[in-house]
């Protein structure tokens, strides 16, 4: 009865070509399905972002590297990198020196009308708390529990990360406070366990200091780029001195960046080869320095954003944000009421109609067991370990039916 059976139905060598194709054709199709799309929209580059700024001298004089750093907060903000991915370290506060002749300000300029220090800085580790020991945890992420979120470096292994560090320093070392210091060894071992620990994909370090360069020989791992205001045997200078306040106000390698920044927004184009193009020694009275053989990317292809700035998701809600037209509504005319109910009436309207079409798409997408593992999986692992599986099984059966 069986070899019957077998006489009606295709002839084996048909059959034991298609069975021996068919895991062939299984595994192809969903670990294409699996695979990442090649390109990337240019807003999905730099919406993983994060910052660490440090400024690592006290005293008064040293005024100009807490300005240094608040200028650089200031812009990253300005770009789109919100205040819960900086970690802002100061070591001093000349805002509330009794020598500042503007309590609770900081300026980088003489004129004065930029006051850096405002009413929205968030200063993670201020004073005593600015330690070699407290900047290697938030870089490796090894704190003690007691350590809240908001002094943690919550990155992963899509971030960009910019490190940007201003002090006195000298060969391959970094002064913390006059009392310590970070050495080039210190820092490309951090380094390392962050690469380890895949707490990032690039990370561009940012030194402002005396022999600035001398602080990167010792890096080793991939990702990685960094600039320097000076090289070794070189110093770093300041801008200009405020003769109100006193002392100088900016260096200048930092006043060359920000002049770059002034007139960049958070969706413009410019690569980090023009920004590294546009330190004119003749102006910095040092030579700005760049270490990219652990880089792989062309510098004129990765824009500037993608460390400076940040582009963050937008989360579409069901309701309207009453909270603005509450605090609107004391003040605003009747008529003009009507016309900002109708109009949030409206949003919420077609916020709920795109709320229910994202559903439905999803729905049907989940509709298919295979749909559900690419959905769910993070790579094509997954898929590939079910198409050998797969493999498996028929070519078991293959080989049971040539017998």
């Amino acid at each position: 009865m069986a070899f019957a059976r077998r006489e009606h139905g295709p002839p084996r060598p048909a059959l034991l070509f298609l069975l021996s194709i068919l895991p062939l054709l299984v595994l192809f199709t969903f670990s294409s399905a699996a695979a990442p799309p090649t390109a990337a929209s240019p807003a999905a580059l730099h919406n993983n972002n994060w910052a660490v700024l440090v400024c690592t001298s006290r005293f008064w004089f040293n005024y100009r590297h807490m300005a240094n750093t608040l200028s650089l907060y200031r812009t990253v903000k300005r770009l789109g990198i919100p205040d819960e991915r900086i970690i802002l370290m100061l070591a001093d506060d000349m805002a509330c020196n009794p020598r500042n002749n503007y309590p609770a300000q900081v300026f980088n300029n003489e004129n004065h009308q930029l006051n850096l220090y405002g009413d929205n800085v968030e200063v993670d580790y201020r004073g005593y708390e600015v330690t070699v020991e407290n900047f290697l945890r938030v870089l490796t992420g090894r704190h003690e529990s007691s350590v809240p979120r908001s002094k943690r470096l919550l990155s992963d292994e899509g971030s960009h990360i910019l490190l940007y560090m201003t002090g006195h320093g000298g060969d391959e070392f970094l002064k913390f406070q006059d009392n310590e210091e970070l050495q080039s060894h210190d820092l490309a071992d951090a380094v390392k366990q962050m690469k380890e620990k895949h707490r990032f994909k690039e990370l561009l370090i940012m030194v402002d200091t005396c022999q600035a360069a001398t602080l990167f020989s010792q890096l080793q791992s991939p990702g990685v780029l960094a600039i320097g205001s000076s090289k070794k045997g070189e110093n770093s200078y300041s801008h200009h001195l405020d003769s109100d306040i006193g002392v100088s106000v900016v260096d200048r390698f930092t006043f060359h960046t920000l002049a770059f920044f002034e007139k960049l927004n958070m969706y413009s184009n410019a690569s980090l080869n023009s920004l590294f193009n546009s330190y004119d020694p003749s102006m910095l009275l040092s030579t700005a320095y760049y270490r990219m053989d652990l880089y792989e990317r062309a510098l004129n292809k990765v824009p500037v954003t993608n460390f400076f700035g940040s582009v963050m998701k937008t989360i579409h809600t069901d309701s309207a944000y009453t909270g603005f037209l509450a605090a609107r509504e004391v003040e605003t005319p009747l008529s003009m009421r009507n016309n900002i109910l109708g109009a949030a009436m409206l949003q919420n309207e077609a916020s709920t109609r795109r709320s229910n079409i994202e559903k439905m798409k999803e729905a049907q997408l989940r509709s298919d067991g295979w749909t559900v593992i690419l959905l769910q999986g993070k790579n094509s692992d997954t898929v590939v370990m079910y198409g050998l599986g797969a493999m498996g099984v028929l070519l078991a059966i293959s080989t049971w039916l040539s017998m």
